[in-house]
């Protein structure tokens, strides 16, 4: 959806993955000095971001296209790279029951604070 969208607008697409450490990095001081000694989390989150864009950068390759990477709480860090975005896009996962809010903590947050239009797509 958003590289469809930025193709019709003649658009960016500002990609952007988040990440917290898990719990255990808290627990254990001698992690995180083996984490900074591996040179951190970000060429991993980096990496991974890259592959996931991969397929529609090839599918889309005059979009044009801005990768952020940044550990912080998912929903604050979209709307503090979002500033002056035509629009949002978030994804949704599918929920597996009938029950429930049907989108998550960061397309809620997302939804309630950006500055701009937000779409809240499923995950395919």
């Amino acid at each position: 959806f958003a590289f469809e969208t930025a193709a019709a607008r003649g658009a960016a697409v500002r990609a952007v993955r988040a990440w917290t450490l898990p719990p255990v990095f808290a627990y254990s001081p001698g992690s995180l000095k083996l984490l900074d000694e591996a040179g951190g989390l970000e060429p991993y989150e980096r990496k991974a971001l890259a592959e996931a864009l991969r397929p529609w950068r090839e599918r889309f390759p005059d979009v044009p296209v801005v990768e952020h990477v940044e550990m912080g709480s998912a929903g604050q860090v979209l709307l503090a790279t979002a500033g002056r975005a035509q629009l949002v896009v978030v994804g949704r996962r599918s929920r597996r029951t009938a029950v429930g809010a049907r989108i998550g903590s960061v397309a809620h947050g997302v939804l309630h604070h950006a500055g701009c239009p937000v779409a809240v797509v499923p995950h395919e």
